[in-house]
């Protein structure tokens, strides 16, 4: 149960920030840059490579890239084209954050430490492996849906405290659903791991999809998943059913976006006209 809630700056005040950058920005970046945030742009004639600080950054046939910043990301970065004299700060908007007390403990009851530290282990490796897999897809260019219909509870960026004992912040949106809502994919991708058969410990039946350029949502708690590794999936197709597998108080979908290890606030994904 959450018995503390703080949001200072949420999405809409967040996508204004990223709404206010020059029109004549050489980059045409759009977006919201924000921690969390994202901007999505396009490099000048004679771009060697794209660099943000030290990450080389994939960009498009056409010259589209995408860039994102963590939770925690500093107040700038630094976005360079080579091959060209075009050099960009980017100032990144600082949010406040909620913290959140969670009436479950760290981990599953029942089961002992070094059981969830070596289960734990493998999930974590899989997990790593899937999110670096770039298939290609395309769905980072889109405006992106909500995977399941529900009231927005739990939010990104949120210090979460189980039972007293703090653990890592909230790394996605959850979203409040009867057991077997439909699940559909949020953009474009390939599922690039479906735990069908066995749920994970903490993330229950979790589906993970690439969108391209880096970027990836997860789906976490599924009752069920309709669709397996290597699955080419349009926007809004059904992926499985909402359910309260893994770690779970109640039947809910968490949903998490991650661009190159970087995690993200979906709220800011989404049409929010």
């Amino acid at each position: 149960m959450i018995v503390t809630r703080r949001h200072l700056l949420g999405a809409a005040g967040a996508l204004a920030a990223g709404s206010a950058l020059a029109a004549d920005d050489r980059f045409a970046l759009t977006g919201a840059a924000t921690q969390g945030g994202w901007l999505r742009g396009r490099v000048p004639a004679g771009t060697t490579a794209l660099r943000l600080d030290d990450l080389p950054v994939a960009v498009a046939a056409d010259g589209a890239f995408l860039i994102a910043f963590d939770r925690d990301a500093p107040p700038t970065a630094t976005l360079v084209a080579e091959g060209t004299t075009l050099r960009q700060t980017i100032a990144i908007a600082p949010r406040a954050w909620q913290i959140e007390h969670i009436d479950t403990p760290l981990h599953p009851p029942g089961m002992a430490d070094a059981e969830f530290a070596r289960r734990r282990s493998v999930e974590l490796a899989r997990i790593g492996a899937a999110r670096r897999h770039d298939t290609g897809a395309a769905g980072w260019r889109q405006t992106m849906l909500r995977p399941a219909h529900g009231a927005f509870t739990g939010r990104f960026g949120a210090q979460r405290v189980f039972r007293g004992v703090p653990a890592a912040y909230h790394g996605g949106l959850d979203i409040a659903a009867g057991a077997g809502t439909p699940i559909v994919a949020p953009a474009d991708g390939v599922v690039v791991l479906a735990a069908v058969a066995e749920p994970f410990t903490l993330e229950g039946h979790l589906l993970i999809i690439d969108h391209g350029m880096g970027l990836n949502s997860a789906m976490l708690h599924a009752r069920a998943l309709s669709v397996t590794e290597g699955t080419v999936l349009r926007q809004g197709q059904p992926v499985g059913e909402v359910g309260m597998t893994g770690r779970a108080t109640g039947p809910h979908l968490h949903w998490a976006l991650n661009w190159h290890g970087r995690k993200l606030d979906p709220l800011l994904f989404l049409d929010r006209t």
